[in-house]
């Protein structure tokens, strides 16, 4: 029977991990946009950032799922839109909202990494000539890499947030989970089972980002053994 039940629900982690990796990849492009605008942008557009900000890390993401997946059916200008087979796609809301909620706390992430950057690095770049603009194009990579043990918090937890997604009809380890439980109404087994799936996939994603850290952060530890 555990084996069985196993097998059910793992049909659905090819769905989780693509919504993961997918939702990442947009989050972490708005990121480093939004992150950009916030450090060189001009006061109305930082005070639009802090208001997207605000909305998507003060709300809980589950709301965020229902709102934008039942949420534009209710105008009909967007029915009618381009857009509609896209916002009536189930996968697409679901990546959408994982990718705003996480774009939403990389951006506090990146943006606080860049202002502990040492202030000597920006006096160098200011006494090279360059513009704001063309020296965060250089000191926010270096902000990036002493953000990543942060940011690997993030990628598991974006993982984990796609178990909402069986909340809008999405067939992931949970949307398979809860199926199963509807016709055997094992709760034990069956939710026991998809938490080892999720447990086992966070400890191998966080063993592999612990050891990214290590490769990436190297120079760090160079600097303190020629200190």
């Amino acid at each position: 029977m555990f084996q069985e039940y196993f097998a059910e629900i793992a049909k659905g982690i090819p769905t989780s991990l693509l919504l993961t990796v997918v939702a990442l990849g947009v989050a972490f492009i708005l990121a480093l946009v939004l992150t950009y605008l916030l450090s060189a942008g001009n006061k109305c557009v930082r005070i639009g950032i802090n208001g997207y900000l605000t909305l998507f890390t003060g709300t809980p993401l589950l709301v965020q799922f229902f709102l934008i997946y039942s949420g534009p059916g209710q105008f009909e200008w967007i029915v009618n839109s381009a857009l509609w087979p896209l916002l009536s796609n189930a996968w697409f809301c679901a990546m959408l909202a994982l990718a705003l909620n996480s774009a939403a706390y990389s951006t506090q992430l990146f943006h606080g990494a860049v202002k502990a950057i040492p202030k000597g690095q920006w006096e160098s770049c200011s006494a090279l000539g360059l513009s704001k603009g063309q020296t965060l194009k250089i000191l926010i990579p270096y902000a990036l890499k002493r953000a990543l043990p942060s940011y690997s918090n993030e990628i598991v937890l974006v993982f984990k947030g796609t178990s909402l997604a069986s909340t809008i009809t999405i067939m992931d380890i949970m949307g398979y989970a809860r199926q199963l439980y509807g016709t055997e109404y094992d709760a034990l087994t069956i939710y026991g089972i998809a938490g080892i799936i999720y447990l086992a996939i966070t400890g191998i994603a966080t063993w592999l980002l612990r050891k990214l850290e290590h490769k990436v952060l190297a120079f760090e530890r160079l600097e303190v053994e020629k200190v």
